[in-house]
């Protein structure tokens, strides 16, 4: 049986940590700790999928509003264990997210995906019909 719960306290939260270590291997695990405190305020929310019990999958969203997406759902993370991907968990916790952000008012889901990913850049735009219109720009500030 799936579900998917919200995770809201820092013990529940630290639980997802080796999925997020997946995505994120430069995170240790203060640090993870650390930021997902700093980002409680702005409404980040992480949602993680189990089936029969054992953690599969998990989410990290936030409802941010701007020019361009309007009121919309900003996907922070969307992670499925190693073990257990292209078995319908992302497909289905990213059907959660778009049921999610229409009941929260939001007109849009807007997520960012590395350049080397082409697995998930296939798996968003030929599965789930998301858009790929843009470059996303970054620099660092920190020497």
């Amino acid at each position: 049986m799936i579900t998917i719960e919200e995770l809201r306290t820092e013990e529940e939260v630290v639980q997802i940590f080796p999925l997020m270590k997946d995505l994120r291997p430069y995170l240790d695990e203060a640090r993870f700790r650390e930021i997902w405190r700093t980002m409680q305020p702005d409404g980040y929310r992480i949602y993680a999928m189990y089936d029969d019990g054992e953690l599969v999958a998990f989410t990290g969203i936030q409802i941010r509003m701007n020019m361009y997406y309007f009121r919309h759902v900003f996907v922070h993370e969307l992670v499925t264990s190693a073990g257990r991907r292209s078995k319908g968990y992302g497909e289905k916790l990213l059907t959660f997210v778009h049921e999610w952000g229409r009941e929260n008012d939001c007109v849009t889901v807007a997520l960012k995906s590395a350049l080397t990913r082409d697995a998930a850049h296939r798996f968003y735009e030929e599965k789930m019909g998301y858009d790929c219109f843009c470059y996303s720009f970054k620099k660092e500030l920190v020497e």
